[in-house]
């Protein structure tokens, strides 16, 4: 009896050492884990309103997972792994972003996401990552509250290369104010998204001069006409305008042609070389817009300058803004995986929150506890259709 009773006993210790080691095992696998690549998912808006902004970012997303795996790829611990980016199109619709961040983390087992570009497609995304434990960066979403919960906590699966609209809004405000002396805006905005929205409210929060009117336009507006007749007689000195290249180029260009020839400002969601194309050359001259990454600026920085000639021969173009953001995202997760020594979701998570001065070509980065960039600014002046002066603000 006593012998079985010791027997017993120590198949019931065995039992437990092995639940407890099951556990441990348990805990270590949250997440995604890498297998023979590190699968990086990227969310993005390939199609649809805001196409060209994904377009551009994939762009500059291949250029870094191409050099990346030249170089034979992410050290992990002792060993390299190449990665492999597994491309989904969220058609710039947030259901669509938000079915695109399932499939890229239970399908596809992503350790990471890139993307996606817009705030509302990434904010969709939020719930399907932070349940899978995958973080998400996105190279241009800049609204305020987007990497916060409801609660003013961080979400900490979300990150992104961007500076929010609260610091735009604030750097344009001092721009017109100082830089173009305007005593007197006038403010054209995209009421459809929180991009435009939140860059308008900061803007009418920090701008110490007078707003002499507000005009709202939604996404897909094509005649602005009617709102640039009812300004067109008032006194004013500058119009801000908020918004995406798509209806600011019509704006600046029915505007010109109206015979407003005040200077028009707005932000990053002007900084591609569509606008000149919507807008026109001849009247795409004293127009100035904030930018992550200014080519212009670019010149006087080696890792920048490099960027700009490996895009140019790749691509045969000039590296726009949004292709920039997109390559400092890829390297950043490099960054995060080699910190960490792992490529398991959770732990790049934690390998993001801990940047700090990473040398990127749009700018030295320090992610900070609300998962934001601390970075410079640029404002580029364009003169028939070309970037004729860039003023870098930190």
């Amino acid at each position: 009896m006593k012998k079985f009773m010791k027997v017993a006993t120590v198949m019931m210790a065995m039992a437990t050492i092995g639940s407890t080691l099951a556990g441990c095992s348990s805990a270590k696998s949250e997440g995604n884990n890498a297998g023979k690549t590190i699968k990086i998912g990227v969310n993005m808006e390939l199609s649809g309103a805001a196409g060209a902004y994904g377009q551009a970012e994939k762009q500059g997303i291949e250029l870094a997972a191409q050099e990346i795996n030249k170089a034979g790829g992410i050290k992990v611990g002792k060993t390299k792994k190449k990665i492999q980016m597994v491309y989904r199109d969220n058609k710039t619709s947030s259901s669509e972003s938000s079915s695109v961040a399932a499939k890229l983390v239970n399908n596809d087992k992503s350790v990471a996401v890139i993307g996606p570009a817009t705030t509302n497609a990434g904010t969709a995304a939020i719930p399907n990552i932070t349940k899978a434990k995958v973080a998400a960066i996105s190279p241009s979403a800049s609204d305020y509250s987007y990497t916060l919960q409801k609660s003013g906590k961080v979400q900490p699966y979300v990150f992104r290369t961007e500076y929010q609209n609260n610091f735009q809004g604030k750097i344009v405000s001092n721009f017109i104010s100082k830089n173009l002396n305007a005593k007197r805006v006038v403010i054209m905005a995209d009421k459809s998204t929180d991009y435009a929205t939140g860059l308008a409210k900061e803007f009418k929060k920090d701008y110490p001069g007078t707003i002499v009117k507000t005009e709202y336009f939604q996404a897909g507006d094509k005649d602005f006409n009617a709102a640039l007749t009812s300004i067109k007689s008032k006194k004013y000195d500058a119009i801000f305008v908020p918004g995406y290249y798509s209806e600011v180029g019509l704006i600046v260009k029915q505007a010109r042609q109206m015979g407003i020839n005040q200077p028009i400002v707005g932000t990053d969601g002007m900084a591609d070389p569509k606008l000149v194309q919507i807008a026109g050359k001849s009247n795409a001259t004293n127009v100035y817009y904030t930018t992550p990454f200014s080519t212009t600026a670019a010149a006087s920085d080696t890792k920048a300058s490099a960027f700009v000639k490996s895009f140019k021969a790749k691509y045969n173009e000039d590296a726009p803004t949004f292709s920039a953001l997109g390559y400092d995202t890829v390297y950043m997760v490099k960054k995060a995986i080699e910190t960490q020594k792992s490529a398991n979701s959770v732990q790049i998570a934690k390998g993001l929150a801990k940047i700090k001065d990473f040398h990127g070509v749009s700018g030295t980065i320090t992610i900070d506890k609300k998962h934001n960039p601390q970075k410079t600014i640029a404002i580029e002046q364009l003169k028939d259709g070309k970037v004729a002066k860039a003023f870098t603000v930190k």
